[in-house]
């Protein structure tokens, strides 16, 4: 049978908690007098340093222990950080209040995140594991763009991990390789290739994750309806097999997993349309590097960080988007002069470039593609021509028989039709580009109509030449070198 207490206990119990409650809430007033008179009387640099020492003291009572992801490791986009967001993403926590919800246009799937400031608890064998995602705003301060001075605010990312420190080993051996390993399956499963091009504006300050700004890339091109020798097509598909399964190789002889494409031949032969059959082929990135727009060798260098692997570099038109010569002292020195006085640096130059290209630069990330196209292979500098720059050469022709085929079958839907025999005789004869054929075919729907337009526009054309007209040259040189 249970008793009451007594009158006398009650009141002693009574007397203890307001004495606990009085003390609690004497400590909470005091430590909230000292924090407001720390903020008031101690210089603004030396808080975040007191704050954290004083949080360090009082860590050594805990059994806790906080890793901290940040989005960059220096330079280096931290690979963990990433894998966290997506990783993130697709869990569901009842701790979570907010998440972030974006459909990029033409993707079927939505894609998540952790907003800002939010909590998720995860279990991994048994062990709880919270993450919390941390964001502050960053003033980089005053930046000039176009004669104007404006201040720029980013924002810096980071992860917090806290688990039992007995713990420690299952996270790091166990618990990050699972979410590495986990996150590449799933991006894999939902990739979707992107087109990236560079935020001009964007380059100084900020993270690196801003100096390139990205669209789907939804081109149709594949090594199937490229216009190109089949020979040529194939061995191109060869090497690009062949350089993705060598990263082993590549380690073990001491090269950057890289690999450069010179792309050259008149306009209109295909150049871009095999960057994008290229991307599709491998599932890799496109990063259209406009040289023109850059003024460094510093913007340069901070937006080939920036490219992640898995990818491919296009610098289009080599030959005309800027002059990268070293060896012109006066025209490197015309171009500072028109350089705003609040920007110091030296001009893009063609040993800069060339560093990022194949010197220590160049082996920032892994599994890299480099293309570059032009039409007048012979203006460029031979510095740039050599093996390891660019690696391959690959001579975009003019129309072929075989090349003819593929766009009729493409265009019209037909293999074969009594003109087909014409046709091939005059592309034989007159040098005009896929595009030019692909022109001519689209003009009707019916076969027989879109090839007699065709007929008489290789009549014409032949004509032209005959009467001493300027038509494209093409230029000399076999169709592939290794």
């Amino acid at each position: 049978m249970t008793t009451a207490p007594a009158p006398a206990d009650f009141k002693n119990a009574m007397a203890t908690a307001k004495v606990v409650m009085s003390a609690a809430a004497s400590v909470t007033a005091t430590a909230m007098v000292l924090q407001s008179m720390v903020r008031t009387i101690v210089p603004h640099e030396l808080q975040g340093f007191l704050f954290s020492r004083i949080r360090s003291f009082f860590s050594c009572f805990s059994n806790e222990m906080t890793m901290v992801i940040d989005e960059y490791d220096g330079f280096i986009q931290n690979e963990l950080f990433k894998a966290a967001q997506v990783f993130l993403g697709a869990k569901q926590s009842p701790s979570m209040m907010r998440i972030r919800v974006s459909k990029p246009e033409k993707e079927n799937h939505f894609t998540l995140a952790m907003d800002r400031n939010q909590t998720l608890v995860d279990t991994f064998h048994g062990v709880q594991l919270k993450w919390v995602s941390v964001s502050r705003q960053v003033d980089s301060g005053s930046q000039v763009h176009h004669g104007r001075n404006s201040r720029v605010q980013y924002e810096v990312q980071h992860f917090k991990l806290t688990f039992h420190k007995k713990h420690r080993e299952i996270v790091l051996n166990s618990y990050l390789p699972f979410v590495l390993s986990e996150v590449k399956s799933m991006k894999q499963e939902k990739k979707t290739l992107k087109i990236h091009t560079p935020s001009f504006d964007r380059i100084h300050g900020g993270p690196l994750s801003n100096a390139w700004a990205s669209v789907n890339l939804d081109h149709p091109a594949t090594f199937e309806t490229l216009a190109m020798d089949l020979e040529l097509k194939n061995t191109i598909m060869d090497d690009l097999k062949r350089f993705v399964r060598r990263k082993e190789y590549y380690r073990r002889v001491g090269k950057a997993w890289k690999r450069g494409y010179l792309l050259y031949g008149p306009p209109g032969t295909g150049k871009s349309s095999l960057v994008a059959a290229m991307a599709n082929y491998l599932n890799f990135d496109i990063y259209d590097l406009e040289l023109s727009g850059l003024r460094s060798n510093t913007e340069l260098r901070r937006l080939l960080v920036a490219t992640a692997n898995h990818s491919i570099l296009v610098v289009e038109d080599i030959d005309c988007t800027i002059e990268l010569q070293d060896r012109n002292s006066e025209t490197r020195a015309m171009r500072q002069k028109t350089m705003s006085t609040d920007y110091s640096q030296e001009g893009l130059t063609l040993s800069g470039f060339l560093n990022f290209i194949d010197g220590l630069w160049s082996s920032c990330g892994d599994e890299r593609i480099i293309v570059f196209t032009t039409n007048h292979k012979e203006k460029l500098d031979s510095a740039l021509l050599r093996p390891g720059r660019m690696d391959v050469h690959v001579y975009m022709s003019y129309c072929t028989p075989c090349g003819f085929r593929l766009l009729a079958s493409n265009y019209l839907g037909i293999d074969y039709h009594e003109l087909f025999d014409q046709i091939e005789s005059s592309i034989m004869a007159a040098r005009v580009t896929p595009a030019e054929v692909a022109e001519q075919l689209m003009k009707s729907d019916e076969p027989e109509v879109a090839l007699q337009g065709l007929v008489s526009f290789l009549t014409n054309h032949k004509r032209k030449e005959n009467e001493g007209e300027s038509l494209p040259v093409p230029i000399g040189g076999r169709k592939w070198r290794d």
